[in-house]
């Protein structure tokens, strides 16, 4: 079994020329491919193995990331199924001279664990040791049920 806390991955890109639209923002193409990287390293820690992508609910872009700027990237996984694992992910526009941060881009992806065979394979289940991980899973599952509810 694997803790909530022990899937939390945080990672940052550097919005560069290339990552940009028109608009020199990062392209929401980028964000999305780095959110997903990010998450799947989440669901690989919580699964011990190999997992893919299944699904990305929701997406919601909340403001852009100019050039220049990071993207911070952060995701856990907040539940799991018989061969599924659910993270939550966020991504920020953050600064880098002084950290300062703001969201720009949230939603749930659903990844599922895969053999040597490409087949899906039964993950682990989760375990919360901590209150911090409980309030993490509190919070995930309920901005998923706002999402599906269109609160979002």
């Amino acid at each position: 079994m694997t803790d909530l806390m022990d899937t939390y991955i945080e990672n940052r890109h550097l919005v560069q020329p290339n990552h940009t639209n028109n608009y020199d923002v990062a392209h929401g193409g980028n964000v999305l491919k780095w959110m997903d990287v990010v998450g799947a390293l989440s669901a690989m820690r919580c699964a011990e193995m190999t997992c893919v992508t299944a699904r990305m609910e929701e997406v919601n872009f909340v403001q852009p990331i100019p050039r220049g700027e990071s993207a911070l990237i952060q995701a856990y996984a907040y539940e799991t199924g018989r061969t599924s694992i659910r993270v939550r992910i966020k991504a920020y526009r953050e600064n880098p001279q002084t950290g300062e941060r703001e969201l720009t881009t949230e939603s749930h992806f659903v990844y599922v664990a895969i053999d040597d065979n490409l087949e899906p394979t039964p993950v682990p289940d989760l375990t919360l040791d901590t209150d911090e991980g409980a309030e993490l899973q509190r919070r995930a599952q309920e901005d998923a049920k706002n999402m599906r509810n269109g609160d979002s």
